[in-house]
């Protein structure tokens, strides 16, 4: 089970609702919607182990089946003119180098082109974003960004670490890498000016926000930084690494719920970034008494070492 996992379930957050200072947003921006599929979600029987949809010829989205593992995360794969970014490599259970493999074969192909180099970096050093590493180790022209906060931002040349905002170039596609230290101490967000979105990893999701206790202060100095970035930078969708939350506001799934009936779309719009840094101004420091917006849930968890 990952660190995330082994915190909380949904039983216990819905039980502390009536105790825990609860904030209900009022109704949010209309929803942004980039994809064209509805997402595989554990209801329909047997499906594969990833789905691919893409954003454009040069932006794919992957989400490992929750069949494989409750986490069932999203995968990014960007590509420029020099290298492909991949965030992420799933959580235990995925088969996910192959399905990055064919989707860079067939950009290739398109392309016309024999070979691009692959860097693989990560949202967060959490397990269920880190378990395919090893299965990129020995790939080919492929660089494996480590998971330490000072490995991040000696890859990426963010000095100092997490004031600092870098700026990684895949060849004509010049992205934003922004330290969002809270959730764990390596996190990060990554935007694309190409198509304005923002990759946020665990930091910002529909779903169940895990805070440490001992990092709330780390999570709203970086909640402020990214506010005053999207200020400069638009922002149409927010892109996290989970879905967790139904359509219903403020109603999220059971704790490793292997059917997401009824899910609530991947994207979120730009003004949640407003609401996360309103709602993380609360106090927040005790354990399990949850936070409950209509489209997210900030739940403080016991201190981490990281």
């Amino acid at each position: 089970m990952t660190a995330k996992g082994r915190i909380l379930g949904a039983a216990g957050l819905m039980m502390g609702l009536a105790t825990s200072g609860l904030l209900v947003a009022a109704p949010g921006a209309p929803l942004p919607r980039l994809f064209a599929e509805r997402w595989i979600d554990g209801t329909h029987g047997a499906e594969p182990v990833a789905q691919v949809q893409a954003l454009d010829a040069e932006t794919f989205v992957i989400r490992q089946s929750v069949k494989t593992n409750f986490e069932a995360p999203f995968l990014y794969l960007l590509f420029g003119r020099d290298k492909a970014l991949l965030i992420d490599t799933g959580a235990e259970g995925g088969v996910i180098r192959p399905v990055v493999d064919r989707v860079i074969a067939e950009w290739l192909a398109a392309h016309g082109r024999q070979a691009i180099p692959l860097v693989v970096a990560h949202s967060h050093a959490h397990g269920d974003h880190i378990a395919g590493d090893a299965a990129f180790r020995d790939r080919p022209d492929t660089t494996l960004v480590g998971l330490k906060p000072a490995d991040v931002a000696a890859f990426f040349g963010i000095k100092p670490w997490p004031g600092d905002i870098a700026t990684f170039d895949l060849g004509g596609r010049a992205l934003s890498i922004i330290p969002t230290p809270g959730h764990q101490a390596a996190a990060m967000m990554v935007y694309d000016p190409q198509l304005k979105i923002l990759l946020s990893g665990d930091t910002l999701y529909p779903g169940r926000l895990y805070v440490p206790v001992n990092f709330l202060g780390d999570n709203r100095a970086s909640i402020d930084r990214l506010s005053a970035f999207v200020r400069t930078h638009p922002v149409r969708a927010v892109l996290g690494a989970h879905i967790e939350m139904t359509r219903e506001p403020g109603r999220d799934y059971a704790h490793e719920a292997l059917e997401h009936p009824n899910e609530h779309p991947l994207e979120l719009p730009a003004s949640e970034i407003a609401k996360l840094r309103q709602g993380l101004r609360a106090r927040l420091d005790t354990p399990g008494q949850s936070q409950v917006h209509d489209r997210f849930i900030i739940v403080p968890v016991p201190p981490r070492d990281e």
